[in-house]
């Protein structure tokens, strides 16, 4: 039984590809089975997937790049991945729509907040491609504003690291997971959990929580829906 009404996803796009390839297309499809089956709990579902696997942003080479540029082609990179998770769910039997901050009309539906709502309570998953549709914010800021708007219960974050740690596991053999926060102690203590601008989005307006797990195992989406306390609780 699912424990939300209305959940907003948010995929890493380095957990949709391979270490050769930009996509994994087996991890895709096995990501879109499980959408399927909590779509078919009656949980209404918006999905916002980052760039990682295309363009990571201001990085590397691209650091010497106009940061506007940059910025709007790791947009486009979100518009790819959206367009690949949607083809994968409608190839499982679920209705999927692409809507973009950026106007594309030949590729996604314009975003639009009440067409948004009403494709979700129609029974049809949304994918929220473009952020923000400005340069400046990440996905992350993309994913709490759209939350917002979306009026959900919570969001899912399943990125490539299975929870918030007390510093970069990766590179600190101490570091230890943390199960429970508040919006103010992650800002307080500089936890990479999110940026500034989408914490500040989230205490502004009281999102009722964030749900931080990895992705590693695709079924994990529908264990946290199911109620399972695995990751980080990030809350007001």
């Amino acid at each position: 039984m699912a424990a939300y009404r209305r959940v907003m996803v948010k995929l890493s796009g380095e957990a949709l590809k391979s270490k050769e390839d930009l996509f994994d297309f087996g991890q895709v499809r096995s990501v879109a089975k499980v959408i399927a089956q909590m779509h078919g709990m009656g949980t209404q579902l918006g999905i916002v997937i980052g760039a990682g696997n295309i363009w990571r942003g201001r990085q590397g080479p691209a650091a010497q790049m106009d940061a506007v540029t940059a910025d709007q082609m790791g947009m486009l990179g979100t518009v790819i991945n959206c367009l690949c998770v949607a083809d994968a769910l409608r190839q499982v039997g679920v209705d999927a729509v692409v809507q973009s901050a950026v106007d594309m009309n030949r590729f996604a539906e314009p975003y639009n907040t009440m067409a948004a709502r009403r494709h979700m309570e129609e029974g049809r998953v949304v994918l929220f491609a473009c952020g923000t549709g400005n340069p400046f914010f990440s996905t992350d800021t993309g994913v709490v504003l759209r939350a917002i708007e979306m009026e959900v219960d919570a969001i899912f974050m399943a990125k490539n690291i299975d929870g918030v740690y007390s510093a970069d596991p990766r590179k600190d053999q101490t570091a230890v997971l943390i199960p429970d926060l508040t919006y103010q102690e992650a800002l307080d203590r500089g936890l990479q959990v999110m940026d500034t601008a989408a914490f500040a989005l989230c205490a502004g307006n009281r999102v009722p929580m964030i749900r931080v797990f990895g992705l590693d195992q695709p079924e994990n989406l529908l264990k946290v829906l199911q109620g399972n306390t695995m990751g980080t609780k990030v809350h007001p």
